[in-house]
């Protein structure tokens, strides 16, 4: 089956990412963790698939994770924590915006957040 037919499969899991909203991917992507040039060919996961990113969404509509081990937020310097929280849950608010958003009104170099979007820019008027 040619790729494009398969969809959009967890590399952990194996079960496919149906939705922006789930796509630990996007989510980075919006949030400006992952450079737009490598977008297509990055291995897509489902966010609650990687405890370690998912833990600082801190939002009511999004069930908590605990990561264990060294990254676990309890281990963690509490600004960073802070920092991080804030970021990742606007970031997955970003893509609640994105799936209400009909897919011909808005381009992919408008889904990353205002400050990524304006880092992105001034870095192509660098090049």
């Amino acid at each position: 089956m040619a790729k494009c037919d398969e969809g959009y499969l967890c590399e952990l899991c194996g079960k496919s990412v149906d939705t922006i909203t789930e796509s630990e991917l996007y989510l980075r992507f919006v949030v400006g963790l992952l450079d737009p040039e490598t977008l297509h060919t990055t291995q897509e996961r489902h966010i609650r698939c990687n405890p370690t990113l998912a833990q600082f969404i801190v939002h009511e509509t999004f069930p908590p994770i605990d990561a264990v081990g060294d990254f676990s937020k309890e281990h963690l310097d509490a600004t960073y924590v802070d920092q991080q929280e804030q970021l990742l849950t606007r970031g997955w608010l970003r893509l609640q915006e994105i799936k209400a958003t009909p897919s011909e009104t808005l381009s992919i170099l408008e889904y990353p957040l205002p400050e990524v979007q304006r880092r992105l820019r001034e870095d192509a008027a660098q090049e």
